[in-house]
């Protein structure tokens, strides 16, 4: 059986096995198994797994390979057993995890087995399987990166049609609150919450931050969940809501907060600073043997384990980010076929350059 035939027949298996971010146990069994059946040593932690190549020597660059084997919970809509490895077209394989990431996952597999006996590479290989990349973890990629000693770079493998994305937005979400004065309804009493948190949700539809990034465009900040009252005929006194900050490049998570804290009047309490957008150079050797190889760039808006890697990564893979987390999730075998080639492509441009 040949490299590709046996990615694929791994990725059949861990669309049978159920996956979600937090239970991820018997996926990083399979992962195990996998590399015990080819005799290549392997280490866990957690839900996580990592491989390094058969030649590792100590003082070389490091070269990481990552993906995750965590999935979202299936869409409404399914018209197909989610957890179904099913064959259509003889091309197109359904389930979930499938496209994210299944696919980009049991690719990188396969390019890192095609290194794996060289002894001539001028960089040290390691290849990783994470967990918990749906939440941004604290048991994922994040845990594993201390464990790993000094990386230089990284291709990290989700679905992009194998495009390289060179960069990504941040991630920043923000739980406000309104604060009013309750009284009934019928009078003229109280100060109404939910009209505060209505004039703060205008300005923040308004908000407009001046530096726009070439590849990530602008800033965007979207309210995605807002609650407020619990009788018809009194004023609420607090509105909560939920706002999603997507940032460029161009300003750290932090400084959109500041900004918020002086624009609204409702009190903000950001969940976390950690997911600052990320990206690589241009002139990086990963992306110039992409470019060598006349793959496209782009800016991603989705976020990744990238956040996390303090790092230069490159985001590529096969599959496309519109099938993720969708009904009837698929990916097409021949892509997974040129996933390979492209990643071993791209690795031995990196390697000559």
């Amino acid at each position: 059986m040949n490299v590709a035939d046996s990615a694929i027949n791994l990725l059949k298996s861990l669309i049978t096995t159920p996956s979600f971010s937090k239970e991820e146990d018997s996926a990083a069994q399979l992962i195990a198994a996998f590399f015990t059946e080819r005799d290549i040593p392997f280490t866990c932690k957690l839900h996580n797994t990592w491989v390094r190549n058969r030649h590792w020597q100590e003082g070389k660059p490091v070269l990481l390979l990552n993906s995750h084997i965590d999935t979202v919970k299936p869409a409404t809509g399914w018209q197909r057993d989610p957890f179904h490895p099913g064959i259509e077209q003889a091309d197109i394989l359904y389930g979930l995890g499938s496209n994210d990431a299944g696919g980009p996952l049991v690719s990188l597999i396969a390019a890192f087995l095609h290194f794996y006996d060289r002894s001539d590479l001028p960089f040290n290989l390691i290849l990783a399987a994470t967990a918990e990349e749906e939440i941004s973890g604290a048991q994922g990629i994040a845990s594993v990166i201390p464990e790993l000693g000094a990386i230089d770079c990284a291709i990290v493998g989700e679905p992009t049609q194998m495009r390289m994305a060179i960069a990504e937005k941040g991630l920043m979400v923000i739980d406000a609150e309104a604060k009013g004065v309750s009284g009934h309804a019928a009078r003229e009493e109280g100060v109404n919450a939910l009209y505060i948190a209505l004039d703060d949700i205008a300005r923040i539809r308004k908000m407009d931050l001046e530096r726009v990034s070439p590849l990530l465009g602008k800033v965007k900040m979207t309210v995605t969940q807002i609650e407020a009252g619990k009788q018809h005929n009194v004023v609420p006194d607090s509105c909560r809501f939920v706002i999603d900050v997507r940032t460029n490049e161009c300003y750290r998570n932090e400084e959109v907060y500041e900004i918020l804290q002086l624009q609204l009047q409702s009190e903000l309490k950001p969940r976390s600073f950690r997911l600052n957008s990320s990206g690589i150079s241009l002139e990086h050797p990963l992306v110039q043997s992409g470019l060598q190889l006349g793959l496209l760039y782009f800016g991603s808006p989705t976020l990744s384990d990238q956040a996390l890697m303090p790092f230069p990564s490159l985001k590529i893979g096969p599959g496309d980010s519109a099938r993720s987390h969708t009904a009837d999730e698929y990916i097409r075998l021949s892509e997974i076929r040129e996933g390979i080639e492209m990643y071993i492509r791209l690795i031995e441009g990196f390697c000559n350059g």
